[in-house]
């Protein structure tokens, strides 16, 4: 979640706040330098008093903290008239014209896009009426004139310092949060690690977002090692889990790049599953699975070449199970804890059959056979016994690829 930084532009800031007290300045003093030409006039005492009142409620309701909107609309509006009046109470005089003109564009930078124009007419209209309603004007003196520009000189002074320390605020709150940013970035990228590549970019995209289960026909690939267990006794703790990562490490990059879903990793045996939440058909899901499993009894010969090299007797041997059937496909768990897996009779088959494979072995299904049959090269096993099945089940042993049909495993689609 990303820090929230403020918005400078509401509710009123210190410059908008400066830029009424320059407004209150300006007027007041044009409105005093009429004094020797029109004495005590009671326009310029209204006027005076009027003013003295709008600044000292305005900051009075700002420093108890009452902005809301509409009352800085309202602030912004009278400030618009009070410097429209005020142009027009100096005869249009275009130096001090000009320059409250300039000071009051570069306030209107500060306001809500949505209003600019609305202000600029406002004013348009307020010093066209002001010219039109005012009882007298007046002549400004240069001494007076100098006045007014130091005024708005010190307006632009402050507004570019109270400019700066916004910015360096700015600056700092993104700093933060792009330290906070890239700390949830790292986490995020340990946490992704206990999950599968491709449950990962299904949860990141939004796919997953349900914890419905969905009937779905899928291919289920399970394996160990057979002689693991001995081999756990020989080694220390630290070689058997050198060993142990080497191991899964090698399989877990082929069953990503043949697009598998790893769904469990338990001691050495592996669970991966074909055709959720990333299907290329029935039929490709279960080649893509075999071509895995045949891509692994290659690895691990030369694994076991390693390891023999390095004075391990006898190290374990692959065996492997693989079904294709419908299988319930979800989120599984409780509120707290939620695992994304397979339920059903295909799975438990699956895993009976990798329980029943020799050694460096991958016994698959007459489902999955029927699936992959023109492309891989089978030897059929017949019919075998399974714990847990009633009924005999007809397997078969997966031998190579065809030279026949020549390399037709499905590419994985990572994009």
């Amino acid at each position: 979640m990303q820090m929230a930084i403020e918005n400078t532009k509401s509710p009123p800031s210190k410059t908008e706040s400066l830029f009424r007290l320059l407004t209150f300045s300006i007027a007041s003093f044009s409105v005093a330098s009429a004094l020797p030409q029109a004495g005590f006039h009671p326009f310029i005492i209204i006027s005076l008093s009027v003013l003295l009142i709008y600044l000292g409620v305005s900051y009075y309701l700002e420093k108890k903290g009452k902005r809301a909107a509409q009352n800085n609309i309202i602030y912004r509006c009278v400030d618009t008239i009070v410097l429209a009046g005020t142009v027009a109470f100096v005869d249009f005089a275009p130096l001090p014209s000009s320059m409250i003109c300039t000071a009051y564009l570069v306030a209107l930078l500060g306001y809500s896009s949505a209003y600019r124009y609305i202000y600029i007419l406002i004013f348009l209209a307020g010093s066209g009426l002001g010219h039109l309603l005012l009882p007298l004007t007046t002549n400004l003196s240069d001494s007076n004139i100098l006045i007014i520009f130091l005024l708005v000189a010190l307006y632009f002074a402050a507004s570019i310092q109270q400019s700066h320390i916004k910015n360096v605020q700015l600056s700092n709150q993104l700093d933060a949060a792009n330290k906070e940013n890239s700390e949830l970035t790292r986490q995020t990228f340990n946490l992704s690690k206990y999950l599968s590549p491709t449950i990962r970019r299904a949860v990141l995209s939004g796919k997953r977002t349900t914890l419905e289960s969905q009937d779905k026909n899928v291919t289920i690939f399970f394996s160990d090692l057979s002689g693991f267990t001995q081999l756990a006794e020989r080694l220390e703790a630290d070689d058997l889990a050198l060993f142990l990562n080497i191991y899964l490490t090698e399989m877990s990059e082929i069953a990503t790049r043949f697009g598998g879903t790893i769904d469990k990793i338990i001691g050495d045996s592996i669970m991966v599953f074909f055709g959720d939440p990333e299907s290329r058909g029935i039929k490709n899901d279960a080649l893509s699975c075999v071509s895995m499993a045949l891509a692994m009894r290659k690895a691990m010969t030369k694994l076991k070449n390693r390891w023999q090299a390095v004075g391990i007797e006898n190290p374990p041997s692959i065996r492997m199970g693989i079904n294709s059937g419908l299988c319930k496909v979800g989120h599984f768990g409780t509120e707290h804890h939620l695992t994304y897996t397979l339920l059903g009779r295909s799975v438990n088959l699956a895993s009976r059959l990798e329980s029943a494979a020799d050694n460096d072995e991958i016994l698959i299904s007459f489902s999955t056979y029927s699936l992959v049959k023109d492309i891989v090269n089978c030897v059929p096993k017949g019919q075998l016994a399974i714990k847990g099945f009633s009924q005999p089940i007809i397997a078969y042993s997966a031998v190579d690829l065809s030279t026949r049909h020549g390399n037709q495993t499905p590419k994985p689609d990572y994009s």
